[in-house]
């Protein structure tokens, strides 16, 4: 990685160097994604469940037109304080690096920086992906394209619900993206633990997802994503029949309104914390929890 560009901090290098297990984590949840102050003690939380699965945090952003792979305490509290952050996606990254600017890392971003310095694992809550009504707005999310184009692992809850899933997996078999569930023959749904979709493959345990990855890199394949679909437990999913209730409601609303483009996802997650009573922000974090512990385990066995 071009030293003008980013900075990898002294104690994910020397993992790195030293072949000690890493985990990318992204920093748009800590910025946008949850209420301060509760942001800043996630972000946290999320980087020492990784040191307990004995691997070390990266968590990545920009600040001051540096990209950043691992951050200090103090770096950390400014993600987490400051309102002005921007959320860059992998688009977002040259101009903001030209600009001096800061911004928290998407998925996309995330997970080229982290490819970029060497990291092979990534745990986020869950991937952006097809959007709903695709054939009238031709919306789809940058992550997709990204994870086609960077040989990373990333373990997370499957796709946001409010996206057309079904869409999304074809969309990911024709971008040549491996998609192995974890402990379960189908795609987690987020907030649920299983979208109704089938996976083709499923695997068990950290070293049945390493085996996965080394049989990657034996084949030397054109550079893609595995993705590790890893469900939410099921005592702590939102509740399915509620959530199909208000995103039913929320989807309608929508559309009332005029919701479209950018604009209708944080919409429609505003709308299900809202009618949800912060249900599906809390089923959001289990998730993200149980992605990063799994994710330091694989780590963990890869290294």
């Amino acid at each position: 990685m071009p030293k003008t560009a980013a900075m990898v901090s002294e104690e994910v290098r020397e993992a790195l160097d030293t072949k000690v297990p890493v985990v990318a984590l992204e920093s748009t949840i800590i910025s946008h994604g949850l209420p301060r102050p509760r942001n800043l003690a996630v972000a946290t939380e999320l980087e020492a469940l990784v040191r307990s699965g004995g691997a070390v945090p990266a968590t990545i952003a920009v600040l001051d037109g540096r990209a950043h792979v691992g951050l200090t305490k103090a770096e950390l509290e400014r993600v987490a304080g400051d309102p002005e952050m921007r959320k860059l996606g992998h688009r977002d990254l040259a101009p903001a690096l030209a600009t001096g600017a800061s911004g928290a890392t998407t998925v996309s971003a995330t997970a080229f920086l982290a490819g970029l310095a060497g990291v092979r694992v990534f745990a986020t809550g869950g991937l952006g992906g097809v959007h709903r009504g695709w054939t009238e707005t031709q919306d789809e999310s940058a992550d997709l394209r990204l994870l086609a184009q960077v040989g990373i692992t990333v373990v997370c809850a499957g796709v946001k619900s409010i996206l057309d899933v079904p869409a999304t997996l074809q969309r990911l078999e024709t971008l040549g993206v491996t998609v192995i569930g974890y402990g379960t023959a189908h795609f987690p749904g987020f907030y649920l633990a299983s979208s109704g979709e089938p996976v083709d493959w499923t695997v068990d345990s950290p070293e049945e997802v390493v085996a996965v990855m080394r049989a990657k890199d034996a084949l030397a394949e054109p550079y893609s994503s595995l993705i590790v679909a890893n469900p939410v437990p099921v005592e702590e999913q939102l509740d399915p029949a509620l959530h199909d209730r208000v995103l039913a409601r929320a989807l309608e609303e929508a559309h009332e309104q005029g919701i479209t483009g950018q604009a209708v996802t944080p919409f429609l997650l505003e709308r299900l914390m809202r009618y949800t009573d912060g249900a599906s922000l809390e089923a959001n974090l289990a998730a993200v929890r149980g992605n990063v512990r799994l994710a330091a385990r694989i780590a963990a066995a890869y290294a």
